[in-house]
């Protein structure tokens, strides 16, 4: 099983500096707590500096990044708020053939909405899904 935790990192930012990142930790440990075999791919620790790149490298990464999303089982959206780079992630993976489940408030966006076989409100919600088998017998 190929996870891809996919979320906001700089959000609506204008500067270089990005949103918190121990989401990331916690799906992580949600996904490995069930599958401990899981292959859990994070973009922030393929490339924690990634924000401060020039642009030919940030373009090579993020190229990179929605490469890999294509070769996921599954995508794990944590939005809470919008993020290009997500978006970018959820349609490629989606392209790929992935399962994509989100965490997210913003039910109605497109992205979120159709690209999603299912959102979550909270982390707590999603946990419990993957706990209690939500995602066995899932394939992509």
């Amino acid at each position: 099983m190929r996870f891809f935790i996919a979320g906001i990192m700089q959000g609506s930012r204008r500067d270089d500096d990005i949103c918190a990142q121990d989401y990331r930790t916690t799906i992580r440990g949600i996904v490995l707590d069930k599958y401990p075999e899981a292959n859990v791919i994070c973009p922030f620790e393929l490339y924690p500096d990634s924000p401060f790149y020039g642009p030919e490298e940030g373009k090579r990464t993020f190229l990179d990044l929605a490469d890999r999303a294509t070769e996921a089982d599954f995508l794990i959206a944590y939005l809470p708020e919008a993020s290009m780079g997500t978006a970018v992630e959820m349609w490629q993976a989606y392209r790929g053939g992935a399962r994509i489940f989100s965490i997210s408030p913003m039910t109605e966006n497109w992205v979120v909405k159709f690209l999603s076989e299912r959102v979550f409100a909270t982390m707590e919600e999603f946990a419990e899904f993957v706990a209690s088998g939500g995602l066995d017998g899932i394939t992509s």
